[in-house]
């Protein structure tokens, strides 16, 4: 078993600055070539808390101002533009930093684009439903439309 401090959000497995143990194989061949985790040592306690400084900063403070966000976000659908050709398919895709530059523009509420899910790819026009992590108890579902532009 490998203890390692992970840099980067990891679905399932914890938020930046948390200190997991995982299976070797799983830290060896995944986590740390993809830069997703450090290996822990006792002089990385200094990096933890940077790193939980930054997230503390950055994320929504109570429950009920996510839950207040989550209700602003789902009231209404997000415009996305992008250029296409003539069947709809986009040249390149919508990213998550496409959608939460949207959203800050629609709703008026900044959101972190390293909390935006997309389940696949975005590569045509249309509607589509995207996740967004506000909260580790709260998340919306916002409806996105994508749009030839």
């Amino acid at each position: 078993m490998a203890k390692l401090i992970l840099t980067h959000e990891v679905t399932g497995l914890g938020e930046p600055g948390d200190v997991v143990t995982v299976k070797d194989g799983y830290a060896r061949n995944y986590l740390v070539p993809r830069g997703l985790a450090t290996a822990w040592s006792k002089g990385a306690e200094s990096e933890v808390n940077a790193i939980r400084k930054a997230r503390k900063a950055r994320e929504i403070a109570s429950l009920e101002d996510a839950r207040a966000i989550r209700d602003s976000l789902q009231s209404k659908a997000v415009v996305v533009k992008a250029k296409s050709g003539k069947s709809g398919r986009l040249f390149g895709a919508v990213t998550t930093a496409d959608i939460a530059a949207a959203v800050e523009a629609s709703v008026a509420q900044k959101i972190d684009r390293r909390k935006v899910e997309i389940g696949q790819p975005i590569k045509s026009t249309g509607d589509y439903t995207v996740s967004v992590r506000l909260h580790p108890e709260v998340s919306a579902n916002i409806k996105l439309k994508v749009v030839a532009g």
